[in-house]
């Protein structure tokens, strides 16, 4: 076990000294020892390098209920620095404990550092993951749930239980092979599993373990689906049970009834089952979409059970069929079809409804296309053929402390148009304070999917498509009811439009959920400023800042003046 300087008792004193505050809030402490383990994860066939935390893959359940205040204290027993991230979590006027190469230095070796952050104003459903160094590929993720407070009238009656249903595609390459593979060779390398709660397959041989859910027949089942995978979107279906839509990422929606869920790298979602079948065994399934696999014979076929309590019957028949892996128009009409309820309460007890984009004035647009290009001999991903190049002083810091002078320059990143040579750069753009940003994602690759998420907010997806994006897309928008989330996906040769409101002001981070596509470039930073020192408005770094890069151990904590624009 490697050593930490950093007493018990300091922490304790760091959390009494928390520039958090709330009066009808609880402070939830979780203590994280990160470690690489080998294992024999999905197979008796192969020991495998897996990232646990507390001995645990997937990771220990943060488990928090509105306004909260979460500690999380990492000791880092990795060979290599570790950060963070906490997916869908807005970290409200605070990007300090965002968790990503732009707004915290990372965790050394053999130290810890804790984080604490407020599930502010939310409730729904969410992971956590390592941000850095293409580590997420081996592990180290975990659930998120924010509850309602008691106050709030959630739209459904209460589940008998709740389960935690992680699905993702894995690699048995560990990730610094994989990273180096992707910078030397620029090969591309895909999962060789799908996994469902780190687990492997039902019905396979050589399966250590499966996943399986308990259920009581006649009682309902709120199931949080997320994927922690790295690229493949998956199907996801119950043989011979329905599934009811109520939540995803932070917002209810419409009640539908649904026969299959396509979830896309890095969402999350809620549905209810009904345990309303004869008392056995019957599958869980969950494939890959937009990728050619065998489905008769394929270990990307994830496959669990749902037990009924009394079954003395093992599963029957064959896994149910899913849509068509390509079936672009069951995908998007689907996309569609999941909207915001109106009428509900969420995290406070005014009806979502109440926040709408029906007649909203529209102060950005940014139309970002990804795709691939060559940089210098290294097959790199593009957003307006720009690779993200990460600096060693996280850009938040240099932010705070130098005006971004030496680290990056505001707004050379074009936000409208496509750079005529692909290259390198630290890209960071101005998000104007409390005013509307449209942005549409336009995936230029015809054989890839891609789905994207933003730090510091939820957006409202009002509109996808095929082909080119035009001002006249802006006519097939759906501005009554668009839900409202943090990451959506962008089909192939396709595009998607959402509206954010950038009233949380910070460094965000705004990036693809394929890992691969995130960490060989395809990402930009949002810098949404208020002038106003007031710690109300934005606060300030925590005590137990860590530093790192251009800025020093002796840098006082105050901040410079705000940065120009560049052009």
């Amino acid at each position: 076990m490697a050593s930490f300087e950093q007493p018990r008792i300091a922490l304790l004193s760091l959390f009494v000294l928390s520039l958090i505050s709330c009066m009808s809030c609880l402070d939830i402490y979780y203590e994280w020892i990160v470690t690489a383990e080998t294992t024999d994860v999905y197979s008796t066939a192969n020991n495998l390098t897996v990232i646990k935390i507390n001995r645990m893959f997937p990771g220990p359940l943060i488990n928090a209920t509105t306004n909260d205040v979460v500690h999380v204290n990492v000791f880092n027993s990795l060979d290599e620095p570790l950060l963070f991230t906490w997916n869908g979590i807005q970290q409200r006027l605070n990007s300090w404990q965002d968790g990503v190469s732009g707004t915290n230095c990372p965790i050394e070796p053999g130290t810890n550092w804790t984080y604490v952050f407020q599930a502010k104003d939310q409730i729904g459903s969410y992971t956590y993951f390592p941000s850095i160094n293409f580590q997420k590929s081996s592990g180290g993720y975990g659930p998120i749930r924010v509850n309602n407070r008691n106050v709030i009238l959630v739209p459904f009656p209460k589940p008998e239980a709740e389960f935690d249903l992680l699905v993702g595609d894995w690699m048995d390459d560990y990730y610094k092979n994989t990273r180096i593979t992707l910078q030397e060779n620029s090969n591309r390398t895909y999962p060789n599993v799908m996994l469902m709660n780190g687990k492997g397959r039902y019905g396979s041989l050589d399966s250590t373990l499966y996943e399986s859910f308990n259920v009581t027949k006649g009682k309902a089942y709120r199931f949080r689906i997320s994927n922690v995978g790295t690229q493949f979107s998956f199907n996801l279906r119950f043989q011979k049970h329905r599934m009811v839509l109520v939540e995803t990422e932070g917002s209810y929606t419409n009640q539908i009834a649904l026969d299959s869920l396509d979830v896309h790298v890095g969402q999350s979602y809620s549905v209810l089952v009904t345990a309303d079948q004869d008392e056995a065994d019957y599958y869980v399934v969950a494939t890959p979409k937009f990728y050619e696999f065998d489905p008769s014979n394929s270990s990307l076929v994830a496959r669990g059970i749902l037990h009924y309590l009394n079954s003395s019957s093992p599963v029957q028949g064959p896994a149910p069929d899913g849509p068509g892996a390509f079936d672009v128009d069951f995908s998007m009409n689907q996309a569609k079809s999941i909207r915001w309820n109106l009428t509900a309460g969420a995290a406070r007890p005014n009806p979502q409804g109440t926040f709408n984009v029906s007649n909203v004035t529209l102060s950005q647009t940014f139309l970002l296309h990804g795709s691939r290009a060559l940089i210098d001999g290294v097959q790199s991903y593009v957003v307006n053929n720009v690779s993200y190049l990460t600096p060693t002083t996280p850009l938040k810091l240099a932010d705070y402390f130098r005006n971004g002078s030496g680290v990056y320059q505001l707004d050379e990143f074009p936000t409208r148009s496509v750079s005529g040579a692909a290259a390198y750069g630290v890209s960071v753009v101005t998000g104007v304070h409390k005013e509307w940003l449209e942005i549409v994602f336009k995936n230029d690759l015809d054989d890839e999917i891609d789905s994207w998420h933003l730090d510091g907010f939820g957006f409202f997806v009002v509109g996808f498509g095929l082909g080119e994006w035009t001002v006249d897309s802006r006519d097939t928008y759906n501005l009554y009811d668009p839900v409202v989330r943090s990451t959506v996906q962008v089909y192939p040769s396709g595009w998607t439009a959402v509206y954010v409101f950038l009233d949380n002001p910070g460094m965000w981070n705004l990036r693809s959920q394929n890992l691969v596509h995130w960490y060989m470039g395809q990402e930009i930073y949002i810098r949404v400023h208020n002038d106003d020192p007031n710690p109300a408005k934005e606060r300030p770094p925590p005590q137990n800042l860590l530093l790192c890069g251009v800025v020093d151990d002796d840098a006082a904590f105050a901040p410079a003046p705000a940065p120009q624009a560049g052009w």
